[in-house]
């Protein structure tokens, strides 16, 4: 029989240091999400499996924890991924005729880790652009997640971009049903071109030889310029390739230390976006921070198919790319019944101060606080000192 106290694999508990961590990021983000305009929602955890799964496809609908409502006897969903709601609220609660600017944070739950590493329950933030089609949105979400990275002090952010318009240019006229795709955006995905050029060998030349390019088509500025060269001149693929320009552009002007680069065969999440997208990732993380992009698509289920755009991120994962940093500067008091004494700890605690008392019979141990003065009794009054300076 297994330990009543132990947790369900890739399910941790949040311990103090973390969780002062997390909700200190977690205010960081929501506060610079709301500089730029953003509404804070918080949408239910458990919704209809039907609206959960509305038009996010196999993947998420592997990932969803599912189970049946007693109530109305019902398909429910525990939410993998915030989007979809951000999507239904917009569509059926707000319905505001111009842009919405949505963000969010709280749990996701995963029936599958993401990695060997990975949480099964993310604490997912993000924000979402509905209303505008224009690249103005998509260079929003793209200045807005990476104020996000600087806000956990990430070391030397990069910016990858892609778009996923480039392969539907390659392979457009050529019939392909759905699973001979997902084997092709696999492969793209693992940039595996031994096992590409096989795939693909049936196919016209033309689209051959894109696959073909995609796969190399990684790396700095001068991805752009290549792909312009050896990928079919398609008016979907120059577009593409036209908007990504004008993004890392204006991302350079506004983010002069922001390292840019591009991954044509980026494929991440290609059934579902619809434009533009982008990962950001930081010096030493092992994976991916923060990915987004357009979806115009995503409200379609709930018939208002809006112009959107967005990112999210695992603040879990962000905060461990914060480091540990010290803790909460804090002032340690002694336990008294003297009212003068309980007066000042109320005076501080009401000026902001984090004033830590020391039960009887006990020291403070508090990791997560970094007791740096002292409470003590100097003169008939009590006053905040350096702690173990002496009184004179």
């Amino acid at each position: 029989m297994s330990s009543a106290w132990l947790l369900p694999e890739h399910i941790a508990d949040v311990l103090p240091v973390q969780a002062r961590r997390l909700e200190g990021l977690r205010r960081a983000l929501v506060d610079r999400a709301q500089a730029y305009g953003y509404e804070l929602v918080v949408p239910p955890m458990l919704e209809h499996l039907d609206s959960l799964l509305s038009g996010t496809g196999r993947e998420l609908d592997l990932r969803t924890f599912k189970l049946v409502d007693q109530l109305s006897g019902r398909s429910l969903g525990l939410r993998a991924d915030t989007t979809i709601q951000a999507a239904r609220i917009d569509a059926h609660l707000l319905n505001r005729q111009g842009v919405t600017r949505l963000c969010y944070c709280g749990p996701v739950l995963h029936t599958q880790p993401s990695g060997p590493y990975a949480s099964r329950e993310p604490l997912q933030f993000g924000a979402e652009v509905f209303g505008h089609a224009g690249l103005e949105a998509d260079l929003e979400v793209m200045e807005l997640a990476v104020d996000c990275l600087a806000q956990a002090s990430v070391a030397e952010p990069v910016i990858d971009l892609a778009d996923a318009r480039v392969l539907r240019g390659v392979l457009a006229g050529v019939p392909l049903d759905a699973q001979a795709l997902g084997e092709l955006v696999d492969l793209l995905s693992k940039k595996d071109a031994a096992g590409l050029a096989a795939r693909a060998g049936s196919l016209p030349e033309p689209a051959r030889a894109g696959l073909a390019a995609l796969v190399e088509l990684y790396g700095a500025a001068d991805v752009l310029p290549a792909a312009r060269e050896r990928l079919p001149a398609r008016p979907l693929v120059q577009s593409a390739l036209d908007e990504l320009e004008w993004l890392a552009g204006h991302l350079a002007t506004s983010r002069p230390g922001l390292r840019i680069g591009f991954d044509l065969s980026d494929m991440s999440g290609y059934a579902y976006y619809s434009g533009p997208r982008f990962a950001a990732f930081g010096a030493t993380a092992p994976g991916a921070l923060a990915r987004g992009g357009r979806y115009d698509e995503v409200g379609a289920a709930f018939g208002r198919n809006r112009p959107a755009a967005g990112f999210s991120l695992d603040l879990k994962q962000l905060a461990e790319q914060a480091g540990g940093g010290r803790g909460r500067a804090a002032v340690r008091a002694p336990w008294g019944e003297d009212p003068a004494l309980r007066k000042a700890v109320r005076a501080l605690r009401d000026a902001g101060e984090t004033v830590v008392s020391t039960l009887p019979g006990h020291t403070v141990e508090a990791a997560g606080f970094d007791c740096d003065r002292e409470l003590v009794r100097v003169d008939g009054r009590w006053a905040v000192q350096a702690l173990n300076a002496v009184a004179s």
